[in-house]
């Protein structure tokens, strides 16, 4: 039995993670953005090991789900399902940065530093990641104009590559980031081609699976089958930038060091 945080698990992938691994026995703490979307889960609350609150595109709000986590005790996983689609514009988090970036990247950069380690760690990408720009100059999109599509798939490549980072950085934990596929949720709209089961099921595996297979690290995974990622996100010198790059937007610094050794830069694929 393991203890296991899932965030956004109100609805879609992450409520249908959360059921499965409660009938397998684990212990699972779920996620609501407002006790208002926690009404969603009163099928299930009550055999929870707990239920925390808050918004992810706050920093401060992100902060109070990391403590209220803390609190419940040492996860032995957590699963970032949690994410937004396609934005009509920018947006501004209380914070001052683009809504997708805070909710698909710098909340899970967050919660990664400020929850006590667990065992493993699943990060939800996605096959867009493959359209991302590798220039780091903009990630906050202060300066282009907005672009929905782009902002996502940039958002699901730094989430990828954070995942590799962290399995790179951090030997004892095992990190790794699932493409779920075009699945029919909310957010992959009825017409989604995907299997839906399939797209929750790699995480869950991943997350609490005795089997070799399983306890793994650094991969990019589908369907229970694990892919090749965006060149960028085996880059070590692009997972350095982007980490000194989430960094310097949130003021937290997840890893005190690079690996010993590491000398990596990233050059820019125009440069190569």
């Amino acid at each position: 039995m393991s203890r296991i945080f899932i965030t956004g698990s109100t609805d879609g992938l992450g409520l249908a993670a959360a059921r499965t691994l409660m009938k397998e026995g684990h212990d699972v703490v779920l996620h609501a953005r407002s006790r208002d979307r926690a009404s969603a889960l009163a099928e299930i609350s009550p055999t929870a090991l707990g239920i925390v609150i808050g918004d992810l595109a706050s920093a401060t709000e992100t902060r109070s789900i990391a403590e209220q986590v803390n609190a419940i005790g040492r996860m032995d996983a957590v699963i970032h399902n949690a994410g937004i689609y396609l934005e009509r514009s920018r947006g501004e988090t209380p914070d001052g940065h683009a809504k997708t970036l805070a909710v698909n990247v710098l909340a899970p950069y967050l919660l990664t530093a400020w929850i006590t380690r667990p065992d493993r760690l699943v990060y939800l990408t996605s096959g867009m990641h493959r359209s991302g720009s590798s220039a780091l100059d903009d990630i906050d999109w202060k300066k282009r104009p907005w672009n929905a599509s782009q902002a996502y798939s940039e958002s699901k490549l730094y989430i990828a590559t954070l995942a590799a980072a962290i399995a790179r950085h951090w030997p004892d934990v095992l990190s790794n980031a699932v493409d779920p596929g075009w699945v029919p949720t909310k957010m992959g709209g009825a017409g989604a081609p995907d299997d839906l089961e399939m797209g929750h099921l790699t995480q869950t595996w991943l997350a609490a699976s005795d089997t070799e297979a399983a306890k793994v690290s650094g991969g990019y995974w589908y369907h229970r089958q694990r892919r090749e990622a965006a060149a960028e996100v085996a880059d070590a010198g692009f997972q350095d930038a982007l980490v000194e790059r989430l960094a310097g937007l949130t003021g937290g610094r997840l890893f005190a060091e690079h690996p010993q050794g590491s000398t990596a830069r990233f050059i820019p694929a125009c440069l190569r």
